[in-house]
């Protein structure tokens, strides 16, 4: 519903974890995942990508009837293709590795399906991370992005223990971060793009906006406004959200406000006035 583009809320110091974080997901994003030079030079992706990428997917991605059941399938994608009775297509044998299921789940929140898929993701990181890297300190950030990143992947798989679609990206860990931000900085102001026949700025309430993107998740992880709810793993995000909440909870108290900027909440005289 809105595209958040800035928050007014200047950290104290340097957020390296988070830039270290943005820059991992775009080195693994564009130097390691199949099929993604095809993508940058304009060409379309063969099938012999396609089984290359799935055969990927499902080696480091999470699944999350392996994280349930701790098992790997009798077969999987090998990443070559062939010809079946139903024409071409990826083959599919016995697995030619070893997989540990607690694993997958930290390579999986260095994947990502698509450009648009990475881009949002890292958009909502670079925003609202630095400010929950302040406040937690360096090392306690990064466990924290991994705690919420594997607390949103054990939470999908329970809710959908049978599943075998790949479970990959950052977005449970994101959604964390995103919590954290709304207990610790409820009142910090964002600037935010809304549709509204061209793209309007507003500057609302940090509660507001995550938590209308909250709200929207928790619909969506029910199926409901969503003709196709399987394709994104919104329960993932639900829980990721109420984890980073609960975690970042005893570190409010003591938490120094946002400045509060002065103006009105929208167009160019929104911006915080100087006195020259």
């Amino acid at each position: 519903m809105v595209i958040p583009v800035h928050d007014v809320n200047p950290a104290r110091r340097t957020p390296w974890v988070t830039y270290a974080l943005l820059a991992a997901n775009f080195v693994v994003f564009v130097f390691f995942t199949p099929g993604v030079v095809g993508s940058l030079t304009g060409g379309g992706s063969s099938l012999a990508e396609l089984c290359d990428l799935q055969a990927f997917l499902d080696r480091y991605a999470a699944v999350p009837q392996e994280l349930i059941h701790h098992r790997m399938p009798r077969l999987v994608p090998t990443g070559g293709t062939g010809v079946g009775p139903q024409g071409p297509g990826c083959v599919v044998g016995p697995p030619a590795y070893d997989k540990s299921p607690e694993l997958s789940v930290f390579t999986a929140m260095f994947l990502h399906g698509g450009w648009l898929h990475l881009l949002g993701n890292m958009l909502f990181l670079w925003i609202f991370g630095n400010n929950v890297e302040d406040r937690m300190g360096h090392l306690r950030y990064l466990l924290f992005y991994l705690v919420c990143g594997y607390a949103a992947a054990y939470g999908f798989a329970l809710t959908n223990p049978d599943a075998t679609t790949p479970l990959i990206g950052a977005s449970g860990a994101i959604a964390g971060v995103l919590g954290a931000y709304l207990v610790l900085y409820p009142k910090a102001r964002v600037w935010v793009l809304v549709p509204f026949l061209i793209f309007l700025p507003l500057r609302l309430p940090a509660w507001i906006v995550l938590g209308m993107w909250f709200v929207l998740q928790a619909v969506y992880s029910s199926g409901g406004g969503v003709t196709s709810a399987g394709t994104v793993a919104y329960a993932a995000h639900v829980v990721g959200f109420v984890a980073g909440m609960l975690i970042a909870w005893p570190l409010k108290p003591g938490t120094p406000p946002p400045p509060e900027p002065r103006g009105l909440l929208f167009g160019r005289r929104a911006r915080p006035r100087h006195p020259w």
